[in-house]
């Protein structure tokens, strides 16, 4: 049987695809960007409508189904976690969502958004939702789903939400079918369109190789993130913090990678600290108190040879001075792995699966260390199960964008079929 659905904040359409795929209709679909309208325009023959906010619920079609990857930035813990509150995106679901499912009743629901929304606000946020879609007449259930549990080589955990008017007895999500992952499966050899990586990049990942090839190969790389701006600091952490110390008492102590807070004044002193020792609390958290302690006491362990190291890494910025080696046991050579620029550090992956693709900068597209090369844009859009999707956003920037906001098309299909069949 056919069914009709509409598709909100469509983005590059991942949910058109996997319903088309299963034999549906689509009817309506809205996304607010324009440059996305157009080439949704392209691969799927329809303009979609523009702002959700301006649109009357009784002028959307008739439907089956409605699928909506709503806006997770209100959501998300990379974001400020506004949620409801957020002026531009919170209120999208209840304000306009709901009142849609009102109008038009559909049999199904799916909707997808990032796990944090269901811990967001102590879990109310997710339960004022469920409550909502519950006095709709839904039966509704949640699951955690990542591409990576279907052999689609990309760890990214998304919240998926199912409804039905008539129950939800005989669902059950996909299951895992445990397939291996190869990143090495979804790309092309030696792209002709990639970028490459700039002499900069190169540097950095050559000062991090040497740092791998002067640690002892009879002891295995920390676990934790390797923060350089611990080597040789002193400043209070454990039962204080420097804001509660105060910029005075600090000239006691010396700050990232050892600067001595004595020959600066007052006032730079929070300056010369690392930029997670400059927050206004009286008391770090205790996982930031784990990580400073488990760096200093690497580097005091150490130190013999990293000390004659650690210059080279100052002239970069403070994102790349840390090291996240998810790689234990494997060779240490950094250009056999998949890397990630993040705030958080320098990531270097297993081939194995690509990081989550978010709403990208370029500096954040996965780095092919092996062609000293980024992904390109066709090779995102495959890890997210859009291999045949003809067009792209033209500029590489809003295409990179576009596939970090992206549903993957796979697990939207699988779900689709075990709810609707």
């Amino acid at each position: 049987m056919i069914l009709k659905f509409i598709d909100l904040f469509a983005g590059l359409g991942g949910f058109h695809i996997a319903l088309r795929n299963l034999g549906h209709e689509c009817v309506f679909a809205c996304e607010i960007d324009k440059d996305l309208r157009e080439t949704y325009k392209k691969n799927f023959g329809m303009l979609p409508f523009g702002d959700l906010k301006i649109l009357q619920a009784k002028d959307i079609p008739k439907h089956d189904i409605l699928c909506a990857g709503f806006p997770c930035q209100p959501f998300s813990k990379a974001g400020d976690q506004k949620g409801t509150k957020c002026p531009k995106w919170g209120d999208l679901f209840e304000s306009h969502v709901i009142p849609i499912i009102k109008v038009h009743k559909p049999k199904y629901v799916i909707l997808e958004n990032v796990p944090n929304l269901g811990r967001h606000n102590n879990g109310r946020t997710w339960e004022k939702m469920q409550k909502a879609l519950a006095e709709c007449g839904y039966d509704v259930r949640a699951q955690i789903i990542s591409p990576h549990d279907f052999g689609i080589p990309q760890i990214r955990h998304r919240m998926f939400i199912v409804g039905c008017r008539t129950g939800l007895a005989s669902f059950e999500w996909p299951k895992n079918n445990g397939e291996q992952c190869s990143i090495k499966s979804i790309l092309d050899k030696m792209p002709k369109d990639a970028k490459p990586l700039s002499s900069k990049v190169i540097k950095c990942l050559t000062v991090w190789q040497d740092f791998l090839d002067r640690s002892p190969k009879d002891e295995e790389l920390p676990s934790f993130p390797i923060w350089t701006m611990e080597f040789e600091a002193t400043y209070p952490y454990v039962d204080t913090t420097p804001h509660a110390v105060g910029t005075r008492r600090l000239r006691n102590f010396k700050g990232a990678h050892g600067f001595q807070l004595s020959t600066v004044a007052p006032a730079l002193r929070f300056d010369h600290l690392p930029s997670y020792a400059r927050v206004e609390e009286q008391l770090f958290p205790s996982w930031k108190i784990q990580f400073i302690q488990q760096n200093r006491s690497f580097y005091q362990k150490n130190k013999k040879w990293i000390k004659p190291w650690l210059p080279q890494i100052f002239e970069f910025p403070p994102s790349l001075q840390k090291l996240e080696w998810n790689c234990k046991g494997e060779k240490r050579d950094i250009w056999q792995y998949v890397i990630q620029f993040r705030a958080s550090g320098v990531r270097v992956k297993r081939p194995t699966t690509a990081p989550s693709l978010v709403a990208m900068t370029s500096t954040q597209v996965p780095i092919i260390a092996w062609e000293k090369r980024y992904m390109t844009p066709r090779e995102c859009s495959r890890l997210q199960s859009m291999n045949n999707l003809q067009f792209l956003p033209n500029s590489s920037t809003k295409a990179y964008e576009a596939l970090g906001n992206a549903v993957n098309v796979e697990i939207a299909r699988k779900i689709a079929e075990a709810l609707c069949y």
